[in-house]
């Protein structure tokens, strides 16, 4: 498929697909192209076995400076509310087996803050900017800053944030837990590769019951926590992985994973 709006790449060699937003004239602003483009090439990474980690970037000097205001100004309250597709990608991102690694530079605002939360990591450039500055204009966030926000960074400093429409440094953001790392700018690029090629080295199965395990254990009692860890823990020992994992341990060699 052809995309107008974003850069697709897939580097076989690395087990790696690379998705880049790619509006740079309007700040890599989320219109309905982008959405339906980044849902698309979400939905073929995550079909594919070839790929194990995903990396969605905005290149080098802005993330995404938020939703194309321009575009939706005229928009009516049923039109705003059954248009859910940043919200659906972000929700297909956390319910894929594969990590998807946001490598985040400049501006990463409103909707853009919101995609980059939908990530299970996010690794920032030191020009990197935060915020959900929707207030600013009379609305609120829709794709999830309200909702993700708290659980990354806490109820106090998330009404804060959505309430001031204020923007954050990188290093703010590392402080309260918004950002996993922050790096150089010109090391953005290495640090995210780096960071997939940690992943993609294990097995496939392996790394998508641990995410799944992790995902949906945030807002369960412990018990209800320890059923789903076990039965994610036991689906490992029905792979082939684990078989090769465990021998290759043993024999002290490097495993060879399949995925299967």
């Amino acid at each position: 498929m052809s995309y107008t709006t974003i850069i697709v790449e897939k580097k076989a060699e690395e087990k790696l697909g690379i998705i880049t937003l790619n509006r740079p004239e309007v700040r890599n602003a989320i219109n309905q192209t982008v959405r339906s483009e980044l849902l698309q090439a979400i939905m073929d990474m995550d079909a594919d076995a070839n790929v194990r980690a995903v990396i969605i970037t905005g290149g080098p000097k802005v993330f995404a400076a938020g939703a194309d205001i321009a575009a939706m100004v005229n928009n009516t309250a049923m039109e705003m509310f059954f248009n859910s597709e940043l919200w659906d990608l972000t929700l297909r991102m956390e319910e894929s087996r594969k990590p998807f690694i946001a490598a985040i530079a400049g501006f990463c605002l409103g909707g853009g803050c919101e995609l980059a939360m939908g990530c299970d990591i996010r690794v920032a450039a030191q020009s990197a900017q935060f915020g959900q500055p929707e207030i600013n204009i009379g609305i609120i966030p829709g794709a999830g800053g309200t909702v993700r926000l708290s659980k990354l960074v806490g109820l106090g400093k998330a009404k804060e944030l959505v309430l001031t429409g204020k923007m954050i440094s990188a290093e703010e953001a590392l402080s309260i837990n918004l950002v996993n790392k922050v790096v150089p700018d010109d090391k953005l690029m290495e640090e995210a590769f780096a960071m997939a090629k940690m992943i993609t080295r294990h097995s496939p199965v392996a790394v998508g019951l641990a995410k799944f395990s992790v995902q949906n254990t945030q807002d369960v009692d412990n018990y209800t926590g320890k059923i789903i860890e076990r039965a994610a823990f036991s689906l490992a020992f029905a792979s082939d992985d684990q078989t090769e994992g465990m021998k290759a341990f043993l024999e002290k060699r490097k495993p060879s994973y399949k995925g299967k």
